[in-house]
């Protein structure tokens, strides 16, 4: 085969791929703001759904994005304080050659591609077990859960990329370990676990089938972390679930409030990771 010939072939395969993943994106996007836009209205954000909400009647889902947002923050704070050490501690400074960070890794990468429902259940039946009801606390553990080797592994290849003529640096200037790493290798690889605490969070925010028994639903505010708490993904899923047109439109408006609250955060990550680069060395 033409050298030349190849090239342009796998041009074009590269080419038919990405429009097909832009393309499924766009179209997703465009089917759930042409069903969602028009059952949007103040009201639905702003307002706890009433008595008959789940048949056409008054009310929002105030319920739904208060709980979500708890739900999503609590376990990314959760799930930070524990990936950053976590990842810097398999790094080569550290314990990055031995056989245990060998396992750790594999089990993260294990973890990473296991099925959010397997989170939910063992989260389901370790609160049976404890005696713990549906609850945002709950919710909060497993979905950390579910959010920890996502977090951690992203942060360990980002921190790799820190250059090691940086420690060595460090460390000629009269630095320690700990200090190096928090001072140089931290601050070089922030805009990177931006990046990860916001997949890591994308995942959180979006995942229905890990919360369905371990945080629960209702139609009010949560008053404490003790209280079952609502979660737009489970909205979504049981306003779809009814028969009636309008709150089936309302499901669409849910998931289109979603939609714009990762996007919201997108932006921000995207704004904060340019601000931090301005620290990186290259």
């Amino acid at each position: 085969m033409d050298k030349r010939f190849e090239e342009k072939l796998f041009k074009v395969l590269m080419l038919a791929s990405l429009a097909a993943v832009l393309g499924s994106l766009f179209m997703v996007i465009a089917v759930i703001i042409w069903n969602g836009a028009p059952a949007l209205t103040f009201s639905m954000i702003t307002q706890t759904p009433k008595g008959g909400y789940y048949m056409g009647k008054e009310g929002g889902i105030l319920n739904a994005i208060v709980g979500s947002l708890y739900l999503a923050f609590g376990s990314m704070i959760l799930a930070l304080i524990i990936s950053l050490p976590a990842a810097l501690s398999l790094q080569k400074d550290y314990i990055g050659k031995t056989k245990a960070a060998y396992y750790i890794r594999l089990s993260l990468d294990v973890l990473w591609g296991t099925p959010s429902i397997v989170y939910g259940a063992f989260g389901f039946i370790v609160m049976l077990y404890l005696g713990m009801r549906a609850s945002l606390l709950g919710g909060i553990i497993v979905l950390t859960f579910l959010q920890l080797p996502i977090m951690i592994r992203s942060m360990e290849e980002v921190i790799k990329m820190v250059p090691s003529e940086l420690k060595e640096a460090s460390y000629t200037l009269g630095a320690t370990r700990f200090e190096t790493t928090t001072g140089v290798v931290v601050r070089q690889a922030l805009p990177g676990i931006v990046t990860a605490v916001l997949l890591a969070f994308g995942r959180g925010i979006g995942d229905a089938a890990s919360i369905l028994f371990t945080a629960g639903y209702t139609d009010s505010l949560p008053h404490s972390i003790l209280d079952p708490v609502a979660s737009l993904p489970l909205a979504v899923f049981f306003q779809l679930g009814t028969p009636f047109p309008e709150v089936q439109a309302r499901a669409y408006a849910s998931a289109l409030i979603l939609l714009l609250i990762v996007l919201a955060l997108s932006i921000t990550s995207r704004a904060l990771s340019k601000r931090f680069m301005k620290n990186i060395i290259r």
